[in-house]
């Protein structure tokens, strides 16, 4: 959904999007949404600047980091962006960023594209490592097999090659 800023009526004006997961396109191999994305809020309109303010609800699949093994998740993000427009944001000296400026996009023309927010925040929410349980044992370097479901008879008794020589010491 494509918000025009141009218009002089209505302001601040609420939104409620549905996006479908084929339109977010998250480009990672270990997160899935499992359906429609949901965002809610409300767009207000300053001098120079526009506040984009919601909540984005959505379900979720990701990947444990450890075993590989799917986890449902849900997803409930609140979000607050400012955009500024290009001639306020174009300023090419160096300043010091304050916290509240890694909120701050700059917008070439006066749209917005709600999909691509919805899209940028599900994607900052999802997190480095995720497991499916505290304890988790990973996979086995050798085998391949989950930990968590079969002990494998797999010995670990590689030894480094750069240490090797060590072993006849005795």
């Amino acid at each position: 959904m494509i918000v025009d800023l141009t218009e002089t009526d209505n302001w601040p004006k609420a939104f409620e999007v549905t996006v479908g997961p084929e339109e977010v396109h998250l480009d990672t191999a270990v997160a899935r949404l499992k359906g429609p994305v949901r965002a809610s809020g409300q767009i207000e309109r300053h001098a120079g600047w526009t506040e984009v303010e919601g909540v984005i609800q959505a379900q979720a699949q990701v990947d444990c980091s450890r075993c590989l093994e799917p986890i449902d998740r849900s997803l409930s993000i609140k979000f607050d962006i400012r955009f500024l427009s290009s001639e306020d944001g174009s300023e090419r000296t160096e300043k010091e960023v304050n916290k509240s400026d890694l909120d701050s996009s700059v917008i070439d023309d006066d749209r917005i594209d709600l999909t691509e927010v919805v899209r940028e925040q599900v994607l900052l929410d999802l997190p480095e490592q995720i497991f499916c349980k505290e304890d988790c044992k990973g996979l086995c370097p050798k085998c391949g097999s989950n930990r968590n479901l079969i002990d494998c008879s797999c010995q670990d008794e590689d030894i480094d090659p750069r240490w090797a020589a060590l072993k006849n010491l005795k």
